[in-house]
């Protein structure tokens, strides 16, 4: 079989475990937070956590693979993320959870960016698109059953349950690394900026934490504001360390890449405006309209099935429209899509909602499948692990963002209206501040060329030959 599709095959399993995870957990969010006396906003701590510690680590997964080797790093990391699903299962707490949480992303912080980098290191640039495509269409299959499958299993046994789903996959996912891996390393690896790691993600989750327990949740409200100073202080020495060292952490030099930093800044924008959706979705249905969590989790798989749809379809759009003009009316089309979300009522009928989430899905999809491809268009391939390290880092970094931010205009709508308990009526304030984020990216997808990305697209622009008045 061609390298081109046994890799993203072998690196599927491993987003298909991480994507099934994160579906499942949103789904069951509500009951987790009854079983442990909690707030149901409170859980934002159990994404969020995650998503800090996948953007704490994300940075030297680049490095571990460059020194170790991708397959040794990226079965490591599969089995310290079943080792957090395990932690997962036993908490009994939210502090607990929340940690149990960090140790899974841990994990997920080297296997998923390690196996991508495996794939662009193995795969030409003209395949790119079809060689992303591939990969993400086995991960979306965890988004689509994971809903109804967590939904399920909170239903009729136990929440504890979801995480065991996350053993036999990763024990899948090690065979395959074993068998069809090449255990790539750099021997001209640069030194490992221990320094620039420090501080990078002392800040960051300093930052995260501090914006993510705003609310008196897990801290006091006035150790969040000296967390998210401290973040606020702690990144800007990073920024000064990152120009006065040869090889930073992160490297904010790879900006430059026109395409990349359209990438990295518009697709941030986009993912923080869609980060809210497994916080707000399931929350709304279940606190909202009042629904369990199984028929919950038949309603919101249907945004994953219409992504998974567009997976099969995505290149083609590329090549026939560019990137450019895809990019920045689907970035609109989505946002205005997911506005629509906070007009759903308890009285809207379901097929509606499944319908709008689907067309949601697509859209989405499409923009994920463009954002991620565009990325590494021009980006030299000695700048490739690096590159890989800081868009995974902004990808985390948005997305616990958007939780963080999608929660904060839930509360704060509810508080508006002199109650403290979350109703129906909340969920459309947040839905449409988080659609007026994702929107806002078109405007970074606008400034690219009109032929930005045509090498891993194939798309041709047709210029008009000189009339006489032009020449």
């Amino acid at each position: 079989m061609r390298t081109a599709r046994i890799v993203p095959l072998v690196v599927a399993t491993a987003l298909f475990m991480e994507n099934t995870d994160s579906t499942v957990l949103a789904t069951s969010l509500p009951a987790i937070a009854a079983d442990m006396g909690e707030d149901p906003i409170a859980l934002k701590l159990a994404l969020t956590s995650y998503l800090v510690s996948l953007a704490i680590f994300i940075p030297i997964s680049g490095w571990a693979a460059d020194r170790y080797g991708a397959r040794t790093v990226f079965r490591w990391a599969l089995a310290v993320f079943m080792a957090g699903s395990l932690a997962c299962a036993a908490s009994n707490s939210l502090g607990w959870f929340v940690a149990a949480r960090f140790l899974q992303g841990m994990g997920g912080a080297m296997m998923v960016p390690v196996g991508r980098l495996v794939l662009l290191r193995s795969v030409p640039k003209g395949e790119l698109v079809q060689a992303l495509a591939t990969l993400t269409i086995p991960a979306l299959v965890g988004p689509v059953i994971g809903p109804p499958l967590g939904g399920l299993i909170t239903t009729a046994l136990h929440w504890r349950w979801i995480f065991f789903i996350n053993l036999p996959i990763g024990l899948a996912g090690i065979l395959l690394a074993t068998r069809y891996f090449q255990d790539i390393k750099e021997e001209a690896r640069p030194p490992l900026d221990l320094l620039g790691f420090v501080l990078s993600g002392a800040g960051l989750a300093s930052l995260m934490l501090g914006l993510a327990s705003s609310g008196r949740h897990l801290l006091p409200e006035v150790l969040s504001w000296a967390c998210t100073g401290a973040g606020v202080v702690l990144c800007g020495l990073y920024l000064a360390h990152s120009r006065r060292v040869e090889h930073p952490v992160i490297r904010l030099d790879l900006l430059r890449y026109p395409t990349f930093r359209a990438a990295v800044l518009g697709g941030s924008l986009f993912r923080i405006g869609t980060g809210a959706i497994p916080f707000l979705l399931p929350l709304m249905l279940q606190l909202g309209f009042g629904l369990d969590p199984l028929h919950s989790g038949l309603i919101t798989f249907a945004a994953a099935a219409g992504a998974l749809f567009m997976k099969t379809i995505a290149a083609r759009i590329l090549r026939a429209f560019g990137f450019r003009a895809v990019m920045t009316l689907n970035a609109v089309v989505a946002a205005c899509l997911l506005a629509v979300n906070g007009l759903f009522t308890a009285g809207t009928p379901h097929a509606v909602i499944i319908a709008v989430l689907l067309v949601g899905g697509c859209f989405r999809s499409l923009q994920f499948t463009a954002v991620n491809a565009i990325a590494y268009a021009d980006v030299d391939p000695r700048d490739m692990s690096a590159a890989t390290s800081l868009a995974s880092v902004a990808q985390q970094l948005s997305l616990s963002i958007g939780v963080a931010f999608g929660a904060f205009v839930l509360q704060s709508a509810a508080e508006w209206h002199g109650r403290g308990d979350i109703r129906a009526e909340d969920f459309g304030p947040a839905f449409l501040a988080v659609a007026v984020v994702s929107g806002i990216s078109a405007l970074s997808f606008r400034r690219l060329a009109p032929e930005a990305g045509a090498e891993v697209s194939g798309h041709r622009i047709v210029r008009a030959k000189p009339t006489a008045d032009a020449a």
